[in-house]
């Protein structure tokens, strides 16, 4: 058997003691706001699920049980907005990402006016989504728009379209919106993640007789993982959630075509007063955005966040 461990003494006892208590003072703060701004939504918002309520009167009375959910699963807007979710979230992670990606290692190189060209294409992401909003409304307006107008300039005027008011064009325009507002945020990712990999590695591989394109493949493509992971998990959150930018272009038209599933859960909560099924669009939001992230930490960051904890660990 090992030795007992010693006791502390009464000074280590009252010096744990006071750090329990600085501690608890520093989070206090944190805890309270995360208690009233996250989780008493997210309590209200499961309740009010399982009643039909118009938002008046008192709190609500009228118990449907699971009834608002069972038409969640019926209602075909709401499953549109799953599919059209899923559209984005597709085409960002195969088009919008990767072109970050490239620009990114494009603007890694040693250029005439390297950072004047990172702050431009960073430049979008600074813009409020009310105001990308507005400035494409204008570019993709069917009439005196700047993208029909540049397509009648360049002979190409067959291939002129009302944009966002065609339910056969009206995503394409929003994921291009969308890549336009966020690219320069995951461009500037990849860009720290790829200046913190030694040019050591590099020049290794380049004395090893591997070119460019071999560099990157092997080398600095791994080293990215980490942080080509989490700029995927962002973005596919992110897109779960969207709002306010498709609001401001579509406010989710024509014929619910563009809509999100934020979007449906403003219109039934605010425009509709139906609180009760809104909540419950809401609570699948949560818990659909909840299993992906507790999966894709699981499985697909599970190395990163090992290897934090330990580096973390080491430097204790």
């Amino acid at each position: 058997m090992g030795a007992p461990r010693p006791r502390a003494t009464p000074t280590a006892r009252r010096r744990r003691a006071k750090g329990l208590v600085t501690i608890t003072l520093f989070l206090l703060p944190a805890l309270v706001l995360f208690a009233l701004l996250v989780l008493a939504p997210i309590l209200i918002a499961s309740y009010t699920s399982f009643f039909k309520w118009n938002g008046l009167g008192g709190l609500p009375t009228n118990f449907v049980g699971l009834d608002n959910y069972t038409r969640l699963l019926e209602d075909p807007v709401f499953l549109g907005d799953l599919w059209r979710g899923g559209f984005l979230i597709v085409f960002s992670v195969v088009i919008q990402l990767p072109l970050s990606l490239g620009l990114a290692m494009l603007l890694n190189q040693k250029m005439r006016g390297r950072a004047f060209y990172r702050l431009l294409f960073f430049a979008p992401y600074v813009l409020s989504e009310v105001i990308t909003g507005v400035l494409f409304t204008m570019i993709l307006s069917p009439d005196q728009g700047l993208a029909n107008q540049i397509l009648r300039a360049v002979g190409l005027g067959a291939f002129e379209s009302t944009w966002l008011a065609e339910p056969s064009t009206v995503m394409f325009s929003v994921f291009i919106v969308m890549t336009w507002k966020y690219f320069g945020f995951h461009m500037i990712l990849y860009l720290a993640g790829r200046q913190s990999i030694p040019k050591e590695l590099n020049e290794a591989a380049a004395i090893d007789g591997a070119g460019p394109w071999a560099q990157f493949r092997h080398v600095t493509l791994p080293l990215l993982g980490p942080t080509i992971r989490i700029s995927i998990f962002l973005s596919i959150i992110g897109t779960i959630q969207l709002f306010d930018l498709v609001w401001v272009l579509t406010a989710g038209g024509p014929i619910h075509s563009s809509e999100t599933m934020a979007i449906t859960m403003f219109q039934f909560g605010f425009k509709r007063t139906n609180i009760g099924y809104a909540s419950a669009i809401s609570v699948a939001m949560f818990l659909i955005s909840l299993v992906f992230a507790l999966g894709y930490q699981r499985w697909v960051m599970r190395r990163d966040i090992e290897g934090a904890i330990t580096t973390m660990r080491d430097q204790r």
